[in-house]
């Protein structure tokens, strides 16, 4: 499985860091700006406010863009199961057409290859399914060529080539839209430095107001690494807790068995 940027650590770890981050940060700029208001050319505080507004405005400008992203991911995995369930599910019906021993076997693999799906589902174990999953292929594919050269004018079995050559294409489509594209690390690295510029200015600017230290900022660095997470977890589509659910291709396995050989 392609591993993201910050898949080293656990979603609650990167919860955890950014929330200390952002506090430090806060925390860091007051102090800085505290000090600097002591001194007689300070700059004053409303001109610093404004150069954190606008860190703040294109910080959040980056998370809109970042969790735009992972959303996006999402619902890709959701179409694209769907598109292949369906290909699967006219694969295993257009089996039927074929002589009696392949059509029997070819649904014994295609009943194999749904359940090898929901097994790497449940277990997270995603390399060895992918193995499994390729191989199966390879079978389907080796035996539905092997009967089209025996029946080569047959336009059933070329209609079978055809949903067998779909449900294959789906799966490496699945493979790369769904689960190698990750949010790239110079994003992920471009919100983390931007976040400590704004929040360094921003706790900046409360310093040399001369203020104390609201007592809001926990929440509102609580609030920010919420957002990270969500975004963290939309990212990982095997390891968070927000998943595709796998409902059609449960219902699919259940169709199979209603399914006569």
């Amino acid at each position: 499985m392609h591993q993201g940027p910050l898949d080293f650590a656990p979603l609650w770890v990167q919860f955890a860091l950014t929330f200390v981050l952002v506090l430090f940060a806060i925390e860091g700029g007051f102090e800085i700006g505290v000090r600097r208001a002591a001194q007689r050319k300070a700059e004053n505080a409303s001109s610093a406010g404004a150069m954190a507004n606008a860190s703040l405005a294109l910080l959040a400008f980056l998370l809109a863009f970042t969790f735009g992203f992972a959303a996006s991911r999402l619902e890709a995995r959701r179409t694209i199961l769907l598109d292949e369930v369906n290909a699967i599910g006219t694969t295993y019906l257009r089996a039927g057409t074929l002589p009696d021993a392949e059509a029997a076997q070819a649904r014994v693999w295609l009943r194999e290859y749904v359940d090898s799906r929901l097994e790497a589902v449940r277990t997270g174990k995603l390399e060895e399914g992918i193995q499994q999953w390729e191989e199966l292929q390879r079978r389907l594919w080796e035996s539905a060529a092997a009967i089209a050269r025996s029946n080569p004018t047959s336009i059933p079995v070329g209609l079978y080539l055809q949903t067998l050559n779909e449900m294959i294409d789906l799966h490496a489509t699945r493979l790369n839209e769904s689960v190698r594209v990750r949010i790239p690390v110079t994003i992920w690295a471009a919100l983390y430095v931007l976040t400590v510029i704004a929040m360094l200015e921003m706790g900046y600017q409360t310093g040399l107001s001369g203020k104390r230290r609201p007592l809001s900022v926990p929440a509102f660095a609580l609030a920010f690494a919420v957002v990270i997470y969500l975004i963290g977890d939309l990212d990982r589509p095997q390891a968070g807790t927000i998943r595709v659910s796998q409902q059609p291709l449960v219902e699919l396995r259940q169709s199979m068995n209603e399914t006569p050989p």
